[in-house]
């Protein structure tokens, strides 16, 4: 990729997220955290839109939440 083609950290997170869910027709129940809403969601070990892209490669997944249920916690 070219450095014009990229993208800021929090355009990408919107795209996977609320924007996502908005193109699926979904908006209603999925993309953000919301009450009402599926609590679909991870909690990594970083606040990926902060810092050195390069240390995204070192984030851990903490726990995933599916449904509202924890499906993994680390």
């Amino acid at each position: 990729m070219a450095p014009q083609e990229a993208i800021a950290p929090e355009q990408a997170l919107a795209l996977y997220t609320r924007q996502a869910a908005y193109a699926a027709g979904m908006e209603a129940t999925l993309g953000t955290l919301e009450p009402g809403k599926l609590a679909d969601l991870v909690l990594l070990s970083r606040d990926p839109t902060r810092g050195d892209p390069q240390e995204l490669l070192h984030t851990q997944v903490l726990m995933t939440v599916l449904g509202g249920q924890v499906v993994y916690q680390a």
